[in-house]
Order: C-alpha cells, then structure tokens, then sequence
C-alpha cells in the first residue's frame, strides 16, 4: 500500500509482460493508489471495519472501470481479502496462494514469516499458507515483532534502506534456521525486498512481491505451449 510497492509492481508487470509477448506490448492496468497516511492511522486504531469500506469500494470501482482481475498490493490488507472478494464478481489473486506456490515447488514447506505485526501476529496470512500444506513459523517475541514492524512502516515505506536494520533482518532469518528448523523464508510484506536479497542469508527466500507479480503475469499473458 506503499508507494514502493505500487512501483515495484507496475513496473515489473509491464517489463514482464513485454519480456514474454514483444514489441511495444504491456500490461493493461488500472490502478488505484491507495494514501497509507490516511490508512495506517486507522490500522493502529483497529478500526478495519473502516478500512473495509474503503477497500471494497475501491475494488467495485476498479471493477466498474473494466478489471477483469483484482490484486491488492501488500500483505496486510490481505486481512480484508475475503471481505472485498465478495464485493466484485471478477477473481482476485491472494498473495499467500502465489508464496506457497512457490515454496511447494521447491519442496520446502518449513518456514519463518516475517512482514508487519499484524501479518506476523493475525491468523489471515499463516492459515492462509498452512491451508496450502506450510508449516509457518514467526519471531518469538512482541520486541522482535516490533522491530521488525518499525523498520518496514517508518522506513521502507519511505524507501529509507538502512545497514544496521539489514543486519537485524538477518539476524532474525538466520534465527529460524537454527532455532526452529526453517528450511526457507517467506518476506510476507510487499517493501521488505528492498532490505533483504537471496544473497544475504543462508535459507532460501521467498518474496512475496515477486511471487504475486510472477502470478499476476501469467494469469495476464500466459507462457505459449
């Protein structure tokens, strides 16, 4: 829901697009940039029944203007997904659908989530996952699970990338390997990517952007057989 994210995804669905079809073709998008000042406010006051309306207005009026498809750009407002799917008839993709995916495809099925408080602490991403057949750890403590939260809203969301919180994100990573046996890591929120590379611990990360972006392009422009 941050501007991060918003251009980390329309920037990469068209490079995608363009990359499987040619030419000057990309992606047909409508896309509503939601103000997360506006929101985050409202999150933190657990006032999601709000939030709900605005969400499911927004996707009635993305529907309105011709989407055959709906995705909602960050982890958290995933909480909300059943809720706005039943306000549209066009399909919706889930975020955690695509993660598990891909983590099923390289037979991995232990593994540590981290994202913000309300995905690592809510039940609407973890069951979500362990429906799909994962086993789903997050961090032991409110501390880490704060941290955690404060690096993603007062600095990725502003596109801050720090050493010192790269460094605590490993640190927390690494943990799950060795304290609980993780065989990989899901990053289950949408700017976490910016701080975290495959490069930088050593179990196997799953990014939960690249995994909705990947399935988002081939519902829109399918591989030829």
């Amino acid at each position: 829901m941050s501007y991060e994210s918003s251009t980390h995804y329309y920037e990469r669905i068209n490079k995608q697009v363009n990359d499987r079809i040619g030419g000057l073709n990309t992606a047909t998008i409508i896309m509503y940039s939601v103000n997360l000042g506006e929101i985050e406010p409202m999150m933190r006051a657990d006032k999601w029944d709000e939030i709900s309306v605005i969400l499911t207005d927004i996707a009635k009026n993305l529907e309105t203007a011709g989407a055959d498809v709906i995705v909602i750009a960050t982890n958290t407002m995933h909480k909300l997904f059943d809720v706005i799917q039943a306000s549209v008839s066009v399909p919706m993709i889930h975020i955690a659908d695509t993660v598990a995916d891909k983590c099923i495809s390289q037979n991995i099925r232990d593994v540590g989530l981290i994202g913000t408080a309300y995905t690592m602490k809510e039940p609407f991403l973890k069951d979500r996952l362990a429906q799909k057949g994962l086993k789903v750890v997050v961090p032991d403590s409110d501390e880490k699970i704060n941290e955690i939260n404060r690096i993603v809203f007062e600095e990725l969301c502003l596109g801050k990338i720090l050493d010192s919180s790269r460094e605590y994100y490993k640190q927390i990573i690494e943990e799950f390997a060795s304290v609980y046996g993780a065989k990989g890591i899901i990053l289950g929120c949408t700017e976490v990517e910016m701080l975290i590379s495959k490069n930088d611990v050593s179990i196997p990360i799953f990014d939960t952007t690249e995994a909705h972006i990947d399935g988002i392009v081939d519902l829109i422009a399918p591989v030829s057989r």
